[in-house]
């Protein structure tokens, strides 16, 4: 899953971006309105982590308005240092779908952003599974037919996204915005080597079931058993 960090404080925005990679997250950030506000308007992002007062022509505030305003529904967390209710009523009511006072702890914005993520979902389950295939964002666990799957965490970030969109077929493109960084190394065949190792873990060791990872050539690849 891909994120957008809007946030002028470089030390903060830096300590977010690591701790979000490390749970698996890609990440991309922006240290001011103009480079968020192109960020999130020209990219795919699963959820925008967005501070309300930024240096350039528009604060948080106007920038979640922007982006309602162009029908860009990307959920958004507003990290603020005003606590007021007035200023928390504000940047809801301009479109932001969480709020989070600063100084906040990074379990609680870890918390937040997965609540964000599950709501397009419309279930309260934090597990995703998918023709007994389950995985828990939350754990990183990762199981099929209830047996433990190691993968690693570009994998998992895959896996996640494929399940997420389940019975849909997705574009090599589509994956590579919400699973890897704007500025990341992508080679042509990038795709290709992670769904083969992919293959290898979660279809191979279970050959007396059907396959759930499937290519529709010309178009990308769904998860999901083939009816």
């Amino acid at each position: 899953m891909r994120l957008l960090i809007i946030e002028d404080e470089h030390k903060i925005a830096n300590a977010l971006r690591r701790g979000l990679e490390h749970e698996t997250f890609a990440v991309d950030v922006a240290y001011d309105s103009d480079e968020g506000l192109s960020f999130a308007t020209t990219e795919e992002y699963d959820a925008i982590i967005l501070d309300r007062m930024l240096p350039g022509e528009l604060d948080g505030v106007g920038i979640c308005r922007e982006l309602r305003e162009q029908k860009i529904h990307t959920p958004v967390l507003m990290l603020t240092a005003r606590d007021q209710i007035s200023d928390r009523v504000e940047g809801l009511n301009a479109g932001a779908d969480d709020y989070l006072v600063k100084p906040f702890a990074f379990e609680e914005l870890l918390a937040r952003v997965h609540a964000l993520l599950r709501r397009p979902q419309a279930t309260q389950d934090t597990v995703l599974e998918v023709d007994g295939l389950q995985l828990n964002p939350t754990t990183f666990e990762v199981r099929r037919d209830n047996k433990l799957i190691s993968l690693s965490r570009k994998e998992f970030s895959l896996l996640q996204f494929l399940m997420r969109n389940a019975g849909i077929v997705v574009s090599k493109d589509s994956i590579i915005s919400h699973v890897w960084n704007f500025d990341a190394d992508i080679l042509p065949n990038t795709v290709e080597v992670y769904m083969g190792y992919l293959r290898q873990k979660v279809d191979k060791p279970f050959s007396k079931d059907k396959p759930l990872i499937h290519t529709v050539r010309g178009f990308g690849y769904r998860l999901g058993h083939v009816q």
